[in-house]
């Protein structure tokens, strides 16, 4: 089945859903009160008409559903790479008072801090393509990926606490990196308050093992090359010029982050009945932010998303090392030097602009990224003329983006933007219609080396089961919440 008929199938209900929301622009389209009863705030969701038919009735009502968790701030929001999620939907952005918001996992998720880091090279895509299979191939050796994939580096209880609490910064104090990686990440790498003893025993026994792991399903370390450059000034700020090889690493918390969230939402779903929140959605399970059971996940998701940027600074330092034998040349000579690293799936305690007035406020972003534009004083210090970079992710073998923080993300969207491609295809769907080996021929007719732990995840993750990253990424960009620097394809891909 194409991609076109599964649309037509699938999204048959595309009028019903536009009936069901007011155009406000080209790109912005808001859900009213009206449309549910208890909405607190209306919806809003970031799409442009060619992405209409990308979304159902259901993913709708996930969003007005968030819009009735108390203390929710201005809109319940949507990326134009929505899809249904758990609780929240992927690419779901919601802001909630301290006083009388909640903090809730499903506007999180299982996989806490899923993200991704780019690391630059100073290699061109003709110093790399005549070598991919080689160099995919050690890659996927070194790295372990797939489901329950454990890593060669084996964490003692002390360093795994110590990797909840400090993150890329204990990765790279372990040997695992260099100073200047932890100056170009989200957060430095890590997020103060975690609380190690917020952790059970069952996820730090599926996180001890699991440090330098991709992972399965849509995880991947990807080789790419940039063939465009969009904004000359943000790239040259940024290193980035056409033709440059770089490797970008998609993965997150593994079974840490999800047994975190696991363990932490049979505690929320009692304390809705505790504090009578009344939740049109039990995977909304949540607690009053100030409350003890809030402030429990809370410091224990800290932990999950600290474990997520060791897990993919030990990973980029093992990128590094198969480069550095391959060419014979040390990181510096290779100039693998990170770029920056965002988180996908994380709540966190950010200064923010409401009704006029600056006020704290706990912001979720499940399937989103930060894009904290110039001037922010939590960009770094070397991109705050520009803005925070964004890492929008393809699909195999469509484009990947870098953008910067745009003007107009603090007012419209607390500072996020979309986080990939989003899906259109189940992935069960996905393995009934298509071949994980004719995909991966195509990809190599296309100029794509695909190495995957298994064959059916190449048809899982087939490009035509997500969006077109382009028609995303144009989105956020038209609107100004991320606008783009360069685009990156990919030439050589490690599935998880």
């Amino acid at each position: 089945m194409s991609k076109q008929d599964y649309e037509k199938n699938e999204y048959d209900d595309s009028q019903d859903v536009e009936k069901s929301l007011n155009r406000v622009n080209e790109n912005i389209w808001d859900i009213p009160m009206s449309h549910d009863s208890g909405m607190n705030v209306p919806g809003r969701i970031f799409l442009s008409e060619k992405l209409l038919g990308t979304i159902d009735r259901e993913t709708i009502d996930q969003v007005a559903n968030v819009a009735k968790l108390p203390g929710i701030l201005d809109y319940s929001m949507a990326m134009p790479d929505v899809h249904m999620g758990y609780g929240f939907t992927i690419g779901g952005v919601a802001a909630f008072s301290p006083e009388d918001g909640v903090i809730s996992p499903g506007g999180v998720g299982f996989d806490i801090n899923c993200g991704v880091r780019l690391m630059k090279t100073n290699l061109r895509k003709e110093d790399v393509v005549p070598h991919m299979e080689t160099l995919t191939e050690n890659l996927f050796r070194k790295i372990p990926s797939g489901v329950g994939s454990t890593g060669q580096f084996k964490v003692t209880d002390e360093e795994l606490t110590q990797a909840f609490l400090h993150g890329s910064q204990w990765a790279v104090e372990a040997g695992y990196g260099i100073e200047s990686d932890t100056k170009n990440c989200e957060s430095y790498g890590f997020m103060e308050g975690g609380s190690p003893d917020k952790v059970g025993t069952k996820a730090r026994k599926r996180g001890r093992p699991q440090f330098g792991t991709l992972g399965s399903g849509n995880h991947f370390l990807e080789i790419q090359y940039i063939d465009k450059i969009y904004d000359p000034v943000a790239a040259a700020a940024y290193g980035l010029s056409e033709g440059q090889v770089s490797v970008m690493i998609h993965c997150g918390s593994r079974g840490a982050g999800h047994q975190i969230c696991t363990d932490h939402l049979q505690t929320l779903n009692q304390a809705v009945k505790k504090y009578k929140i009344n939740v049109p959605d039990m995977q909304l399970a949540c607690a009053p932010a100030k409350s003890k059971e809030a402030q429990d996940y809370f410091e224990a998701m800290i932990c999950g998303a600290n474990y997520a940027w060791a897990n993919r600074q030990i990973i980029m330092h093992w990128t590094r090392e198969v480069f550095e034998q391959f060419y014979g040349k040390d990181t510096d000579e290779l100039g693998m030097e990170l770029l920056y690293d965002v988180a996908h799936n994380v709540a966190k305690y950010e200064t923010h602009t409401v009704d006029g007035l600056k006020k704290e406020v706990y912001v979720h972003r499940k399937g989103a990224t930060r894009a904290f534009p110039a001037g922010h004083p939590e960009v770094p210090p070397q991109y705050r003329d520009v803005g925070q970079p964004v890492l929008i992710p393809g699909s195999m073998g469509t484009p990947s983006f870098i953008l910067k923080g745009g003007p107009a993300s603090m007012s419209l969207s607390f500072g996020s933007a979309c986080h990939g491609a989003g899906r259109v295809m189940g992935r069960g769907k996905a393995k009934d219609s298509m071949s994980g080996e004719a995909v991966r021929r195509e990809l190599a007719r296309q100029g794509v080396t695909v190495r995957a732990d298994k064959v059916s995840v190449i048809a899982e993750e087939a490009p035509s089961v997500y969006k077109n990253s382009d028609d995303v990424v144009d989105v956020v960009d038209r609107l100004g919440i991320a606008q783009k620097v360069a685009r990156l394809l990919p030439i050589g891909v490690i599935k998880g």
